[in-house]
């Protein structure tokens, strides 16, 4: 694994992990992590994917991992347009991914928060990729999306952008758990495998409560991204893979992953597939299951290229 900087929106600069297999390049996959997390937690995946030819690259987030500036407050994106500037990160790490492997197909693949900003990149930057893929994912929030929005703006005035919300935590990590309960720590919600938890638990890079301003950032584009204007804007003819987990609560354990598709139906999208993970949680690439998983992935993008 190799330590890169790029310089993203607004001048920042963005750490991403890279990985080259040792054979010739046969397609990239650029990594867009989830919430309270980071980029180097998918070496095993990028290991796996490099022995059968592909080069990976994963970036820390702004406010995430060794993105995070000296002193700054752990998941705070930035005080306006945070969500924007970081779905711009990604594109700009594209731009130099393109450089660097000339021809080649590149997949953007989102877990949980980055699945909705590579939803989000597929409207805005969609021209420059080959595919995505969309993993823990969800579909149109409806009027549970509308009281979130109302919620953060509220929990915006009492805590500023910076703050942190308990009501925000409540209506996410904290809610997700309580479907695992006896809990045997807080984020049982993430994967059946034990030591992946405890992985997760361990590392100071991971499970801090992000800001009211990261928050807002996210809950106001779960709306955007599955809304008509977004999806006129996404190419139909993109091979996309959508995969879950049966007992993930962030795709309501498959419903509200299921109203993403119906969305990709109803607008002409040609070719989307998708696999439901019996008995999966959250975290499917850390999943008791996730050599099968893996697999999976890796014989969706042959097929795409």
């Amino acid at each position: 694994m190799s330590n890169l900087k790029v310089t993203g929106a607004d001048g920042i600069s963005v750490h991403v992990y890279e990985w080259l297999p040792d054979i010739e390049v046969k397609g990239v996959v650029q990594i867009a992590h989830g919430m309270a997390e980071h980029g180097a937690r998918y070496e095993r995946f990028a290991k796996f994917l490099n022995t059968a030819g592909y080069a990976v690259y994963a970036n820390d987030h702004r406010g995430h991992g060794k993105t995070i500036p000296d002193g700054a407050v752990p998941g705070h994106m930035a005080d306006v347009d945070g969500w924007s500037k970081a779905v711009e990160d990604l594109y700009l790490i594209n731009t130099e991914i393109s450089k660097k492997h000339s021809g080649k197909k590149i997949t953007l693949l989102g877990h949980s928060m980055g699945s909705f900003m590579t939803q989000d990149y597929m409207a805005k930057y969609g021209h420059s990729i080959h595919s995505a893929a969309l993993s823990a994912t969800n579909g149109p929030p409806g009027t549970l999306g509308k009281i979130a929005q109302l919620a953060s703006r509220v929990e915006k005035l009492r805590n500023g952008n910076e703050g942190h919300s308990s009501l925000l935590a409540n209506m996410s990590f904290k809610a997700f758990n309580k479907a695992f309960s006896p809990n045997r720590t807080d984020f049982d919600w993430l994967s059946r495998d034990e030591a992946e938890v405890d992985k997760y638990v361990d590392d100071p890079l991971c499970g801090f409560d992000c800001s009211v301003a990261t928050w807002i950032g996210l809950i106001d584009a779960l709306t955007k991204i599955s809304g008509d204007a977004a999806l006129s804007q996404m190419d139909k003819a993109m091979p996309v893979f959508v995969f879950s987990g049966t007992e993930d609560p962030v795709g309501e354990k498959t419903k509200g992953v299921d109203r993403l598709l119906k969305a990709y139906s109803k607008h002409g999208f040609e070719q989307v597939s998708h696999k439901y993970y019996e008995g999966a949680r959250h975290e499917i690439l850390n999943e008791n299951n996730r050599d099968d998983v893996m697999q999976d992935f890796a014989r969706w993008l042959k097929s795409t290229q």
